[in-house]
């Protein structure tokens, strides 16, 4: 039982990063307001300044690192928590004294307690990271009820859903697994997520429900590897095809209109789940695939399979499903080894997949990764021209993409009202079924006054501005 009954506490979360960071911030403030706590904006005079940090790669590091140096500036208490805080624990503690704790995964289910802490002015010994995949078995079968004994983010069920959703959006993230049993060279995830465990199927359908009942119409299915959902769970419960079998009765609950999954792995992506992704009502036919490079050579030092031939037979059976299909992936160029015929042979691969939206990384070694021991490295400025050559080469592929869709029928899910803005002439913007939030584009919608947030509307393309539509509404769907 938290000690402070009578004064009022107030908490503010900032969260960097993914969307798997947004649910768990979200089971965090579930978690605060339902043992007392007021949450606030971070400009409104917070108690506590919680910051749900982001530590994928140096870039995000620096960019939670300097969340918390401007919290502190609040005057507030501020505490680390999320992957950054996970991952280097009381070495982060140790180089950040601007942070009152850093606080693992280890520590949310009892959040409340250690924020008293910090409010009185009792030390909390900060978290001491550990390999995170030697919590759970190595067989996945043995990991169900391993998993209970361990403190997995986003997975803390029980008579209620632990989360308060930090935003009235009709699109809500929702994660059906954590971790991942991949061991691609160039990637720490694994090290601080830990091994890869499903979320029960009947969990995540009691949580679609009462994320339909607070408002989302979309929800948008997150995960570390969202293809190997189901390797761990018994038969009865679907097995490797539980996905399969989840989309249709996710799609079923009243008040979700479109579900969406994100992060497939190339390799895992198996037929019966492309055919269920682009044939299922109310399921997106959107493929987020992790391709990461086309080279084979340099997808055998990623520790990945595949190769241009094998990526663009799988796109081409998912057109074949579903001509419309949003098909998008990241890539990363520079990596240790590279040489222009891999990167030729990346761009060969782009040039024949024709992608609805592409992220272009450059390479930068990771703590503790293989990739950060191997041979070859790049310089800067090799991988730099690298990055702006594929990104050019990308942006100008996607924009002809979204040229051909002009004249196509499309649904738009609108997320903001023309005039909605305060003092501001806002254009009424959404997504279509081929666009994620934030990542993919998203559609302007002409002659649109009156249509209200959350309203999906079909509409014919009319134009197209790089990646992003302008459609013409034909009408309002029910």
């Amino acid at each position: 039982m938290s000690e402070s009954t009578t004064t009022e506490r107030r908490v503010a979360l900032l969260t960097l990063g993914c969307a798997r960071n947004d649910v768990d911030s979200e089971e965090l403030a579930g978690r605060l307001t339902g043992d007392g706590w007021r949450l606030v904006d971070a400009d409104a005079a917070p108690d506590v300044v919680v910051v749900n940090t982001c530590g994928f790669v140096e870039s995000a590091k620096k960019d939670s690192v300097d969340t918390l140096l401007a919290a502190s500036d609040t005057g507030a208490k501020v505490v680390a928590v999320g992957c950054l805080a996970e991952r280097y624990g009381a070495e982060l503690a140790a180089s950040l004294p601007e942070a009152d704790a850093v606080l693992g995964f280890d520590h949310y289910p009892k959040l409340t307690d250690r924020l008293d802490d910090v409010l009185a002015g009792r030390q909390v010994t900060a978290h001491t990271p550990v390999d995170r995949r030697t919590l759970l078995p190595l067989t996945p079968v043995a990991r169900q009820p391993a998993a209970l004994d361990v403190a997995v983010p986003g997975h803390g069920w029980g008579p209620r859903v632990p989360r308060a959703r930090l935003d009235d959006g009709p699109v809500a993230s929702l994660k059906i697994a954590s971790g991942c049993d991949r061991r691609c060279s160039f990637c720490a995830i694994p090290s601080f997520r830990g091994a890869f465990v499903s979320r029960p199927p009947q969990d995540i359908l009691d949580e679609a429900a009462w994320l339909a009942e607070h408002g989302a119409s979309e929800l948008f299915l997150v995960s570390e590897n969202t293809t190997s959902y189901g390797k761990d769970l018994p038969r009865g419960l679907g097995g490797q095809d539980a996905l399969v079998a989840l989309l249709p009765q996710l799609a079923a609950i009243p008040g979700v209109c479109r579900i969406r999954a994100s992060y497939l792995q190339p390799a895992e992506t198996r037929p019966a789940l492309v055919r269920a992704i682009a044939t299922t009502e109310g399921v997106a036919p959107y493929f987020d695939m992790s391709f990461q490079h086309a080279s084979e050579p340099v997808l055998r030092r990623m520790r990945r399979f595949g190769s241009t031939e094998s990526f663009l037979d799988l796109i081409g059976r998912i057109r074949a499903l579903a001509p419309a299909a949003g098909v998008r992936s990241n890539v990363i160029v520079g990596f240790p080894g590279e040489t222009e015929d891999d990167v030729a042979e990346l761009a060969r691969f782009l040039t024949g997949a024709r992608l609805d939206a592409v992220g272009v990384f450059g390479y930068s070694d990771e703590d503790g990764t293989e990739a950060e021991g191997l041979g070859g490295k790049l310089d800067a400025g090799a991988v730099a021209e690298r990055v702006a050559r594929i990104s050019e080469l990308a942006e100008r592929l996607t924009s002809q993409r979204a040229e051909d869709r002009v004249g196509e029928e499309v649904v738009v899910l609108v997320e903001t009202a023309a005039n909605s803005g305060v003092g501001a002439d806002e254009d009424c913007v959404g997504r279509a079924a081929h666009q994620a939030p934030e990542v993919d584009g998203e559609c302007l919608l002409l002659d649109a006054d009156g249509i209200e947030v959350g309203s999906y509307v079909r509409g014919v393309v009319a134009d197209a501005a790089g990646v992003d539509l302008v459609v013409r509404p034909l009408e309002v769907l029910p």
